[in-house]
């Protein structure tokens, strides 16, 4: 019993102490990391980067990441996925007809912007020693792509090389060296 009576005080102490915290009563604590946004916003230098840090780190997809936020789908692909991702390079846009690019910049051209975003990504992750020649992908805007492989070398819808493959955390990205562009709605 006796022990039992010094074990106490040492138990109160801790529950006051564990229990005790410096906001005021009826106040709840927020901090940085819960206001500041979605996944995108997690700091994380240590593990696998998603497929938008990636995109962000490259020099050669600037525009890409650019059509990405006026799109407002940094958060979407952010997120686990998985995802494939066909990431076209600054020089694939430059490819596109004079303006392209920067009329679908425009809010107005949101919706146009999103569909052709939407061309370049599938849920799931489809590795390229699995892709078949004539396989036929449904993307995120519910359109169809289809591959062709010769000689180890995949080229999307008849004229975008993977000229790269980059692993992310929540996916894969297929570097190409041309943009996508979805059939005409029927």
């Amino acid at each position: 019993m006796k022990k039992i009576l010094n074990i106490l005080p040492v138990v109160f102490l801790f529950v006051f102490f564990a229990c005790n915290s410096n906001t005021e009563p009826g106040k709840t604590e927020t901090t940085e990391a819960s206001t500041a946004g979605g996944q995108e916003a997690v700091k994380d230098d240590l593990s696998q980067k998603d497929v938008v840090k990636i995109a962000v780190g490259s020099k050669d997809h600037t525009t890409l990441v650019a059509a990405l936020k006026q799109a407002e789908y940094v958060d979407d692909l952010s997120n686990a996925g998985p995802f494939t991702v066909f990431a076209p390079t600054n020089d694939a846009f430059n490819k596109l007809p004079a303006g392209t690019v920067e009329g679908l910049m425009k809010d107005d051209k949101k919706a146009d912007l999103q569909n052709i975003l939407e061309y370049h990504v599938a849920v799931g992750v489809y590795k390229t020693e699995n892709m078949q020649d004539g396989q036929v992908i449904n993307m995120a805007n519910l359109d169809n792509i289809t591959l062709s492989v010769k000689d180890g070398k995949v080229m999307v819808n008849g004229n975008a090389n993977i000229v790269a493959t980059i692993p992310a955390s929540n996916g894969v990205i297929y570097v190409v060296d041309a943009v996508l562009l979805p059939p005409a709605k029927k």
